[in-house]
């Protein structure tokens, strides 16, 4: 500043200047405008901010609709002593709430400590947090430290969806209304119940939700026994549940741990020795014992639940859901199922069933394989099972896929690479599965409540949840277990059959021409009553049955057994089936029948001819302990009078007596049941019952291939005495009780009906039979008199060959029957049914051709001369060393081709 003479003349110059008044005044005017806009600036823009942030806050959930209840929870499924036997998870849903009673206390304070220490003091959101992450920011230009309190944690991850993928900009508005619902939640909620709420959500690794569900699978125990050194450990993982995972990465979880464990001491929630104490603990040791334990994160279910989840999926869509709402409820609704599966007898199944010494030596393997190979050029070709087989069939034409041992398979693997795979290929994926062959199945129920008590759906390591399951998936041929259900139940049932009944063990064929061929061989046994077929499994005489009966009626009574797999009439490939046909006596069936279904045909049986649904739960109730659906009453009906499941019963007793069944005979009660083979021996069964329980076995092999040693073909009686005398080695014996409406008679065994004294006296036997069903016809096979050697009939009174005696007749042969007896001619019987005038029908007595009229006819002496030498030719081509003394006997036909089921 110049304040010398000159210097003031000039200032006083420049103050008394209009040019330079001028120049200021414009100067101070821009400056007051340039203000002027600066302001309006900031006021449009505090004022557009304040409207989009008022509009953030007005499109943010209402507060009053907000849930933060997680939501997403596992299912259990407990046995009938309430032992939980399967937790069924989906993902997002392995969560077991709990309520903070059950939280430690340092559980509690150790996720407050690590995650927002400040809990109890904020009202929703942490000012000073906010402001500390925001100088790191600004200070190390790393924004990343978070602010959000356990508050905005947990509407996060409840109220808010997709906020993994959304953009800066989304997640801004987010963070604004996180913010702003957070105020508004600690008005209406209280700590603990926020804090619990958010314990019972966060991710904790491992596909576990919540503490209680992290508790189970690192420690195997409820989150109310976690120590404390276990408790730092679990809250030290919410930040990065991958990175923090206690078992995949123990040492980013041990550092996690310790921080924890710090801040827990620093903010005064625990003391120095605890602090100490926790960490000496060797939590990481045991996590990783756990993990082995329990068999980490490969929980396979068993069959039965397998069973058991698709049966209840079933009925949820019955009860008005969609399949996906079904699912979603089943794994992820946190429901409580209640099966009916028997611990004790579950186990012993399991214990019989994975027994490797139970089974027949020389154990097959059934190789099930891919292969996906990219060439050089990036082709990829995919090759299957069928394409490894065509490839070694053309080697060897017998080719099955079976193999004798792992390496044998290996080696065929191998040698398919090599042939199918060029220099520069590169294998993509292969897969290889190798199951023990034969197979099997079994099913336990009990008959009187309709409970599947326990099932077995396979042999062999189960490696995967709801994989084929034999006992409710696989239609197999039923073979003469069939006998019982299709034939003899309707017969004796509703169509005037009885146990005495008799039929003609003979030569017999199908409609179509084709012979029935007993399980034995070619030999046929002649005249023998239903009990006898049913105790000897004779298939002859059940076709014959079904045919008298009408295989529609055995086709009815079937779907009244519950079958859901027989077939009125189907087009397959063009051709139309139908088991409305006499082969179905057999188990000759279009498709064949589930293990479960067999089961619960014969309990119906067993619980006195009504069949019960068979279940596998008896309720499920939600996760608020509602019952959703009620499996507890029984759905059932009578298919059979109780006096024909008796009389079936009786019978099935003698198969484990004295028939084709005496091998399951453990002699602690009273059994019945019946055996069951297919042809070549594809399919071998026994479905039997005591007065507790009834149980079906089954033996094949995957492929169908035949079995063909004893230890095979009998393995299904094996298992199921092996099953059963376990089961019932507590249980006192139980007789079959006589129902009302059952009288007992003797009759002749070679007719039914009723004997004659004197003729019948070799015969005699008591049987069973429904009241009003005992036979008043007489004995009509045995007969005194004379007999013509020649024709093998009560002679006339002029035949040169008659021979007095007492002997058996062939009786008459209903008509429904006659066509399909081979070469049957009335004659063939020893009576016919004639029709008089009147309509009168009565029965006589054939006699030989030696008439009055035959006798009187020219050169008869040479004509019976060559009658006798025929007779003597038979005689001594049929006994050559007994020559003339060997009286006539029936001819035994052989049968070309094996068309039989097995006993």
């Amino acid at each position: 500043m110049n304040y010398g003479k000159r210097g003031i003349v000039n200032q006083a110059k420049e103050l008394n200047s209009g040019t330079d008044k001028w120049g200021k005044k414009f100067s101070l005017f821009g400056f007051y405008i340039l203000l002027s806009l600066i302001i309006g600036f900031f006021i449009i823009g505090a004022s557009a901010g304040i409207g989009v942030f008022n509009g953030i806050i007005a499109t943010a959930p209402d507060i009053t609709n907000i849930d933060v209840t997680p939501s997403g929870f596992s299912t259990f499924v407990y046995d009938t002593e309430g032992n939980q036997t399967a937790k069924l998870v989906s993902t997002d849903s392995n969560r077991i709430p709990v309520t903070m009673d059950m939280v430690p206390e340092n559980l509690a304070h150790a996720f407050v400590a690590i995650e927002d220490e400040r809990f109890y003091e904020h009202n929703g959101i942490d000012i000073q947090g906010i402001i500390r992450a925001a100088v790191r920011g600004i200070t190390t230009g790393n924004f990343s430290e978070g602010a959000s309190t356990i508050t905005q944690q947990l509407l996060k991850n409840n109220v808010f969806s997709g906020w993994t993928n959304e953009t800066k900009l989304q997640s801004v508005k987010r963070k604004i209304q996180e913010q702003y619902l957070a105020i508004q939640l600690e008005k209406k909620m209280s700590k603990d119940d926020i804090l619990i709420n958010y314990m019972n959500t966060i991710n904790l690794g491992s596909n576990t939700l919540g503490v209680q569900a992290a508790s189970l699978r690192y420690f195997n125990k409820s989150v109310s026994e976690l120590t404390l050194s276990e408790c730092a450990v679990i809250a030290g993982i919410t930040q990065n549940p991958s990175r923090f995972n206690p078992i995949t990465h123990p040492e980013n979880n041990s550092e996690r741990r310790n921080k924890v464990l710090r801040k827990m001491l620093e903010q005064g929630y625990i003391s120095q020795i605890e602090y100490d104490s926790a960490m000496a603990d060797d939590v990481y040791a045991r996590i990783q014992n756990v993990n082995q334990e329990t068999g980490g994160d490969s929980t396979v279910n068993s069959y039965f639940v397998d069973a058991l989840t698709n049966e209840v999926l079933e009925d949820l869509i019955d009860a008005g859901y969609n399949e996906t709402q079904a699912y979603t409820l089943l794994y992820s609704g946190g429901l409580k199922i209640y099966s009916t599966q028997d611990p004790k007898i579950q186990a012993i199944c399991d214990e019989v069933y994975t027994d490797e010494s139970n089974y027949p030596e020389g154990t097959k393997y059934l190789l099930a394989y891919e292969l996906s190979v990219q060439a050089a050029d990036g082709t990829v070709t995919n090759y299957s099972s069928e394409m490894f087989t065509s490839y070694f069939k053309e080697q060897k034409s017998s080719f099955n896929m079976l193999f004798n041992s792992s390496e044998e398979a290996d080696a065929a693997i191998e040698e398919y690479k090599a042939a199918v795979m060029s220099d520069g290929d590169t294998v993509l994926g292969e897969k290889i599965n190798l199951t023990p062959q034969p197979q099997v199945s079994l099913t336990i129920e009990e008959q009187s409540t309709g409970y599947i008590v326990a099932m077995v759906g396979g042999r062999g390591t189960k490696t995967a949840s709801r994989t084929l399951n034999r006992a409710t998936d696989s239609y197999r041929q039923p073979g003469s277990t069939f006998k019982v259900i299709s034939t003899y139940a309707p017969g004796i049932d509703s169509a005037g059959l009885t146990l005495a009944t008799v039929f003609n063990d003979a030569p017999f064929a199908y409609s179509n021409g084709t012979l029935v061929r007993n399980w034995w061989g070619s030999e046929y046994r002649g005249l023998n009553n239903v009990r006898a077929a049913i105790r000897d499994s004779m298939n002859v005489i059940a076709v014959e049955a079904i045919t008298l009966i009408t295989p529609q009626l055995a086709f009815d009574y079937l779907k009244n057994f519950g079958f859901t797999t027989i077939v009125e009439k189907e087009v397959i490939n063009g051709k139309t089936y139908s088991d409305i046909q006499q082969s179905t006596a057999l188990g000759g069936l279009t498709k064949g029948v589930k293990n479960f279904e067999l089961n619960a045909a014969y309990a119906a049986i067993a619980n006195g001819g009504v069949y019960i649904e068979p279940k596998l739960y008896t309720k499920v109730v939600d996760h608020d302990g509602n019952v959703i659906l009620d499996n507890t009453q029984a759905n059932s009906k009578r298919i059979l009078k109780e006096t024909t499941a008796f009389l079936l019963t009786s019978a099935m007793q003698d198969v484990v007596t004295s028939g084709t069944g005496g091998s399951v005979n453990f002699g602690t009660t009273a059994i019945a049941g019946k055996t069951g083979t297919t042809s070549d021996y594809v399919d071998v069964w026994f479905a039997g019952f005591t007065n507790y329980y009834t149980a079906t076995t089954w033996t094949g092999y995957d492929n169908n291939e035949k079995m063909t040693n004893s230890a095979e073909k009998n393995l299904s009686k094996t298992m199921w005495r092996k099953v059963m005398e376990k089961i019932h080695a507590d249980l006192p014996y139980s007789s079959f009780s006589i129902p009302d409406g059952i009288v007992s008679a003797t009759v002749c065994s070679r007719s039914g009906k009723q004997p004659i004294a004197g003729l019948c006296d070799g015969t005699l036997y008591t049987e069973y039979f429904e009241e009003g069903t005992v036979p008043t016809e007489s004995c009509d096979v045995h007969y005194a008199g004379t007999m013509c050697a020649i024709d093998g009939c009560p002679s006339t009174e002029s035949c040169p060959f008659k021979t007095a005696g007492v002997f058996e007749l062939t009786p008459e042969v209903p008509a429904a029957l006659q066509s399909g007896f081979v070469n049957y001619t009335p004659t063939n019987s020893a009576y016919t049914t004639v029709t008089d005038e009147n309509g009168n029908t009565t029965t006589v007595l054939n006699t030989c051709h030696h008439t009055a009229e035959f006798m009187a006819q020219e050169g008869i002496d040479e004509i019976i001369a060559a009658e006798q030498a025929a007779a003597q030719a038979a005689a001594a081509a049929a006994n050559p060393e007994a020559a003339a003394e060997a009286a006539p006997e029936t001819v035994v036909d052989t049968v070309p081709e094996n068309v039989a089921a097995g006993n």
